[in-house]
């Protein structure tokens, strides 16, 4: 356990400000990590470019690498596939390299089926009110979509439960140092360290 690399997922509900918080992380963050970009079918945003922020792809592309087993976990939110493509996610962390999961909460569920030594994180909003105009200020979706998104997101704030740490994100640059503490924890746990020690005093 000690050679691989450390799966870090951060989750939260949709307009939280997930992608800030990685963006911000992966320019100034203290802790080395490898960002797995996620695949989906929505429409491009302003600003954002294929192969850098998302995947984008076709409904039909996607499809075919869930038939193909290709992906870790994906989930359809609003009408639009997410996921991440699997090969890359496992190249990292058995070549000893943490991996950052952006995702959203369906799909870290089912990550943590699969792989539940790796470490949950849930970014929260600090209330509703703060995520609506988030989410407003977009200018991407009409009122009932946000409508929509908001009624997904309190369904999505109560499955914290299932996460290992929640981190509200009020400040990013002070959500981005919480999430780099617990990640320098994390690679302190002994189920995590215990095999470099067991070989140090012969213990095969």
């Amino acid at each position: 356990m000690s050679s691989k690399g450390m799966l870090i997922v951060l989750s939260g509900p949709s307009g939280v400000g997930k992608g800030t918080v990685r963006q911000a992380m992966l320019e100034k963050s203290s802790v080395q990590f490898d960002y797995s970009i996620s695949m989906t079918t929505r429409n491009m945003r302003p600003g954002e470019q294929d192969g850098v922020d998302y995947y984008f792809r076709t409904k039909e592309e996607f499809e075919n690498e869930i038939k193909n087993d290709g992906m870790l976990e994906y989930a359809n939110y609003v009408g639009n596939y997410y996921g991440t493509p699997l090969k890359y996610v496992n190249e990292k962390l058995e070549a000893g390299i943490d991996v950052l999961l952006e995702i959203e909460v369906n799909g870290a569920m089912q990550v943590r089926e699969k792989m539940p030594d790796g470490v949950y994180i849930f970014l929260t909003p600090p209330d509703l009110s703060s995520l609506r105009n988030r989410i407003t200020g977009r200018g991407t979706d009409d009122s009932a979509t946000i409508d929509r998104r908001m009624e997904t997101a309190k369904s999505e704030i109560e499955m914290m439960k299932h996460y290992d740490y929640a981190v509200v994100n009020d400040e990013i640059p002070l959500a981005v140092e919480k999430i780099e503490e617990i990640i320098r924890s994390e690679h302190l746990r002994v189920p995590r360290v215990i095999d470099k020690y067991k070989k140090i005093i012969g213990d095969n």
